[in-house]
């Protein structure tokens, strides 16, 4: 078994417990568009990983699944493999966001991260941070930022766990969709490594973002918990925002399609556009 993987080393780190999960396989690494530096939407991060996977140059690939678009190549289908790690929001360099003084500098790449932080602490300034993990937490050693807003999974994965000053509360900072979660795609997805609960969470989350026509250049937060389903439309400068949760009673991607209606209701809509 052969599977495709983005070389930085989160990536490899969820590519070898795909491999552990399925008895063995190999790793090929594959480098992307986004690792070149190309493209500004999630596909960046997936397209010569597809391309592999189309061509039979790998089997399977191994991807976070907050960078899978939501269109998928024709043929392929999109699971989450194993059970979800912490999909918080870690902040790193402070104990908490009231800690930081007025006028702080707070790195991140993510357009939902940036909005969420302003519309809880309007003088903060954020700055846009790229690069790998450690890139980022070296940016932050040198000075560039006060802080940095990461995804508490990946540094669960790469064992810097040392490095979180403290978890930003969920209803608050509402995860990307599918953040936490390894997303195996392929023509066809092994059962054995696929765990329901978060394929589940996993299909009401892509379910609301696609029927809401949102992209990666719109903030938005989707997160079903198990028992919660959770949303955050808003404006890059934290200006307007919209929040709603509703209990899970039934299948998720029924209570996706409830969360759905009652965005449109209050505005939601009107924010993406």
């Amino acid at each position: 078994m052969r599977l495709g993987t983005r070389g930085s080393a989160l990536a490899l780190a969820q590519a070898r417990m795909v491999a552990d999960a399925l008895g063995g396989a190999e790793l090929v690494e594959i480098t992307t568009s986004g690792d070149r530096g190309g493209g500004s939407d999630k596909a960046r991060w997936v397209d010569a990983i597809e391309a592999a996977l189309a061509r039979g140059e790998v089997d399977l690939a191994v991807h976070s699944a907050k960078d899978v678009p939501g269109e998928l190549a024709d043929g392929m289908a999109l699971a989450a493999a194993l059970p979800r790690e912490d999909a918080r929001d870690a902040l790193v360099g402070a104990d908490s966001l009231q800690a930081l003084p007025r006028g702080a500098r707070v790195g991140t790449a993510s357009l939902r991260r940036r909005a969420q932080l302003l519309a809880v602490r309007e003088d903060l300034e954020v700055v846009e941070l790229r690069g790998n993990v450690d890139t980022r937490l070296r940016k932050l050693a040198e000075g560039q930022v006060d802080a940095l807003v990461l995804a508490a999974a990946g540094l669960h994965r790469l064992g810097r766990e040392e490095a979180i000053g403290a978890y930003l509360d969920p209803t608050l900072f509402v995860p990307a969709p599918g953040q936490g979660v390894l997303a195996v795609e392929g023509p066809s997805v092994p059962e054995a490594i696929v765990d329901p609960a978060a394929d589940a969470a996993l299909a009401a989350e892509r379910h609301v973002v696609a029927a809401i026509g949102a992209t990666c250049h719109t903030p938005v937060g989707i997160h079903h918990d198990g028992t919660t389903l959770r949303a955050f439309v808003g404006r890059p400068d934290g200006s307007a925002w919209v929040r709603d949760e509703i209990s899970v009673p039934t299948h998720p991607t029924d209570a996706a399609a409830l969360l759905v209606e009652r965005l449109e209701a209050v505005g939601a809509m009107e924010l993406i556009a």
